[in-house]
């Protein structure tokens, strides 16, 4: 007999349960479209967005351990004894990033990684690594951020990462403006900058509320069982190790369009494109919360959502890239010179195709998480970079003229990869295996 409570489950319920967290995923994404549209307006544009999208692409190695503490600290902190194991944890993994930024940022390993793993040539190295000095104390306040933002989770209290986010926003403009006004967007640092300033603001944020809601927590919640760090840790090393798979991919893209027939044309296009491509994607970037929290209430009408809102991506980056909407917005809004917006609006067209399929995995993903087969995600991410590196070496060596659009093309392929596989995996895996509940994260 079917349970009362499915029949009285709407669309309605789940987009109001949907809509919060899209509209907090793409705010996120706004924060680079502020820094590039002011990096977009200095005497040298190509230049200096490429010095920081490279360094940015350091920051997201560096920071992917922090941004794991958010769906640790969330799934795992019930009380103030796991909290204190968690924050244990937390505390000396910011301790290893600073480590590793102040290695990378005042030793020659900084400058032996630029140049061979992202193929930086000696004109561009130092203002990189000037870039990434600033940039390394952004991982800190993210993981500060992170960890807290665990605790609003958990405690339903996920208006405050809005909160956090639109304090963060207002002043990361607020700089922007700054700097535009004195005409002082002279360098990559100034991207730095911004960056830093709305972090450590929306860490502050967090740190305020969260550690109101920890304090709160029972010392010892019945039943509970997470005291120690090694219970942590065993949670959370197969999310890093599974992350780090995939945190390849930025590096590798910039590394290999630093090959190309432009270089720096090819980045700052890339990096545009990218910025725009996120800004649409982030709000549909919560499609596996669907899964998680309605697919076995109502499984046909979560399908259902998910062919509703699936398509709405691509056809909000067919509209930039192939009307008006688009030269008008890089031109207007983001300030972009006509030959780069020429380039970022090629690359954006090849995004289409990312957009086109990445629901669709997120929601693959909401039913490998259900199951308990988490596994298979690092086969699935394992699949998306080997193609995505295959992909950039052939089309370097075919078509370097193709700039940005080769790491568009190579990206899109890369999900596509992964898609397969995490549909293979539901098609021909057993349901029953791993099916006991899975923390929501």
């Amino acid at each position: 007999m079917t349970d009362p409570k499915q029949q009285q489950l709407t669309m309605g319920q789940l987009f109001a349960f949907f809509v919060p967290l899209g509209v907090s995923a793409s705010l996120v994404t706004i924060s680079h479209v502020i820094i590039n549209s002011t990096l977009a307006r200095s005497s040298d544009p190509e230049v200096i967005i490429s010095s920081y999208a490279i360094g940015l692409s350091m920051l997201a190695v560096i920071e992917r351990p922090a941004i794991l503490l958010r769906q640790t600290c969330s799934a795992l902190v019930r009380d103030r004894t796991s909290f204190k194991a968690m924050a244990k944890v937390a505390v000396c993994l910011l301790i290893g990033m600073f480590a590793a930024g102040l290695i990378i940022s005042y030793t020659a390993v900084g400058k032996l990684l630029f140049s061979h793993l992202f193929g930086v040539d000696d004109t561009m190295l130092l203002a990189i690594i000037d870039v990434y000095r600033i940039l390394m104390f952004v991982s800190i306040f993210s993981g500060i951020r992170c960890l807290y933002h665990g605790i609003i989770i958990s405690n339903m209290r996920t208006k405050w990462l809005t909160i956090g986010m639109a304090f963060r926003l207002a002043a990361m403009y607020a700089v922007s403006m700054y700097f535009i006004h004195t005409n002082r967007v002279t360098s990559g640092e100034v991207g730095a900058i911004i960056f830093l300033v709305g972090m450590a603001i929306e860490a502050a944020l967090s740190y305020w509320e969260g550690s109101k809601l920890a304090r709160t927590l029972p010392l010892k919640k019945e039943g509970h069982e997470i005291e120690k760090t090694g219970q942590i840790l065993k949670f959370y090393r197969p999310l890093l190790f599974s992350s780090f798979i995939a945190v390849i991919i930025g590096p590798a893209i910039n590394a290999m369009l630093g090959k190309t027939a432009d270089i720096k044309l090819a980045i700052a296009s890339f990096a545009i494109a990218a910025s725009l491509t996120q800004l649409v994607q982030n709000f549909f970037s919560y499609m596996h919360q669907i899964v998680l929290n309605f697919y076995r209430k109502d499984s046909s009408l979560a399908i259902r959502f998910a062919f509703t809102c699936g398509f709405i991506p691509t056809i909000l980056i067919g509209i930039l890239g192939y009307t008006p909407v688009g030269p008008w917005f890089m031109q207007h809004v983001m300030g972009t010179s006509e030959r780069l917006m020429t380039a970022s609006l090629h690359t954006l067209r090849v995004f289409m195709i990312m957009t086109l399929l990445y629901p669709w995995l997120d929601f693959c993903n909401g039913i490998i998480m259900l199951r308990g087969q988490t596994k298979v995600m690092m086969f699935s991410q394992s699949a998306n970079v080997a193609l995505t590196l295959i992909s950039l070496f052939v089309c370097i060596t075919a078509t370097p003229g193709w700039n940005g659009m080769i790491g568009a093309l190579a990206q899109s392929l890369g999900l596509a990869a992964e898609l397969s596989v995490v549909l293979y995996a539901i098609r021909f895996s057993s349901p029953g295996v791993g099916r006991r509940a899975q923390p929501s994260i």
